[in-house]
């Protein structure tokens, strides 16, 4: 494990060059100019997922209970995939301080879905406020934290000048950092770096982050490892999944966590394909956002009859008739493990967000439930894990959607190839745990108001 890299002693109150303080005065101006606008937004996105009008006041630092006892532990995970990366956290956190009480912010929907199953007898949950100098004032003397924990890439400016005035630590975890947003960065440097530096630590997924975010501005980093290999998929999950997959009968095709335009790439490479296609697999597309499901159903309409997982019932078997649809949509959350599962099971996986240049999703979580797994070019957000994943044989690499509905075909031909592939998951995800514990040990040790 390397030792911490160190740029200096960090100031126990801000430090700001004049074009510094200038860029920041600019930001919570805006931010607070913009709030009006905040509000209709989260009117609009309440239309399809009514949990973005739940408890609007706290985004805005407003709150409708009387506030915790100090000294919690705030955690920051803003939606359902650093949600997840900090339930094996969260259980470290606790098997260090048997007594630790938890304050959990989100901030989208089903982040905060997720996150209500973390919470224990006087632990919190509440939004993330709007990054604005009253709401990030009123939700500090609110909650009163001994440190707070932002997961993966959430650095806000004026709360993280804020809380460094104040004197709160807080920490970046399983902190990653792309090329491609350090060079964006560069040109708000004036804004960026100060908050940068007012992080306590960020402890990294990689050495490649690590030295990334000590070029941005971050004082202390260390590289330990990603969250994400700590998840077990569920059990029930994958049983569920297993389920599906026998009453499919044919190979399922996994599209999972795709993004805007993916689907219809892929549409049209499997029209393109359909006579190669038609009985050898069946597509099943899950949506990475909630919001699309009935647009991407639409979208694929084109294939034929299409069985949606959200009519499957409280049992979750799906009925009778969905053998005969062409394509399954996966309207549902928090059956990702699942519908790998189903995948595995003969099948492939395409990774979704990496077809068009969006970064890629979460990987990690396909191998552990041995399923073999077909990504496009674009993994920047996860290009450690992705290359690694590719080297162990449980991932391969195409250069479009075309390539990979080719090589999907090809792989059915060659079951021990696809087998191969599947079997080299879950011994790959298990040789990289054992982080969560490192991370809570170093997080707690550090005392309130410790920026060193």
């Amino acid at each position: 494990m390397p030792p911490p890299t160190e740029a200096g002693e960090a100031a126990t109150a801000p430090e700001r060059s004049s074009a510094e303080a200038l860029a920041l005065g600019l930001y919570r101006g805006l931010s607070t100019l913009l709030a009006p606008a905040l509000r209709v937004r989260l009117a609009w996105r309440g239309r399809a997922e009514p949990g973005y009008r739940q408890a609007l006041g706290e985004r805005f630092g407003r709150y409708g209970e009387p506030p915790p006892a100090p000294g919690a532990v705030w955690l920051h995970a803003v939606s359902l995939g650093e949600t997840r990366a900090a339930e094996p956290l969260i259980e470290a956190l606790r098997a260090e301080d048997p007594a630790l009480r938890l304050i959990l912010s989100h901030g989208t929907a089903t982040g905060r879905a997720a996150g209500a199953a973390l919470l224990r007898p006087g632990d919190r949950q509440v939004w993330l406020p709007w990054d604005a100098p009253g709401p990030v004032r009123r939700f500090l003397a609110w909650a009163r934290p001994r440190c707070g924990l932002l997961m993966e890439t959430e650095v806000w400016p004026g709360l993280l000048a804020e809380a460094q005035a104040q004197g709160l630590p807080v920490w970046l975890l399983n902190a990653r950092l792309s090329e491609r947003s350090l060079r964006r960065g560069r040109r708000f440097d004036a804004l960026l770096r100060p908050a940068h530096r007012a992080l306590a630590g960020a402890l990294a997924q990689t050495p490649e982050d690590a030295a990334r975010l000590q070029a941005a501005g971050v004082r202390r980093v260390e590289a330990l490892g990603n969250l994400k290999f700590e998840l077990r998929p569920e059990p029930a999950l994958l049983a569920r999944g297993r389920a599906w997959a026998a009453a499919s009968r044919l190979p399922l095709l996994l599209f999972a966590s795709s993004r805007e335009g993916e689907e219809a790439a892929l549409l049209a490479a499997w029209q393109a394909r359909a006579a190669s296609l038609a009985g050898r697999l069946r597509l099943l597309v899950v949506p990475r956002h909630p919001q699309r499901f009935d647009d991407v159903a639409a979208l694929l309409a084109p294939l034929g009859p299409l069985s949606r997982r959200s009519a499957w019932g409280a049992e979750g078997l799906p009925p009778p008739e969905a053998a005969q649809a062409p394509v399954w949509l996966g309207d549902s959350l928090g059956e990702m493990a699942a519908y790998y599962s189903a995948a595995a099971a003969g099948g492939l996986a395409l990774l979704g967000g990496s077809f068009a240049p969006l970064g890629g999703q979460n990987l990690i979580e396909a191998a552990a439930c041995g399923c073999p797994l077909l990504m496009g070019p674009h993994t920047f957000n996860f290009a450690a894990a992705a290359e690694s994943a590719c080297a162990a044989g449980a991932a391969e690499r195409l250069p479009d959607l075309p390539a990979a509905l080719d090589r999907a075909l090809a792989l059915l031909d060659e079951p021990a190839a696809r087998e191969a592939r599947a079997v080299a998951g879950p011994p790959w995800v298990a040789g990289r745990q054992a982080i969560a514990q490192s991370m809570a040990r170093r997080v707690l040790a550090s005392p309130p108001g410790d920026k060193t």
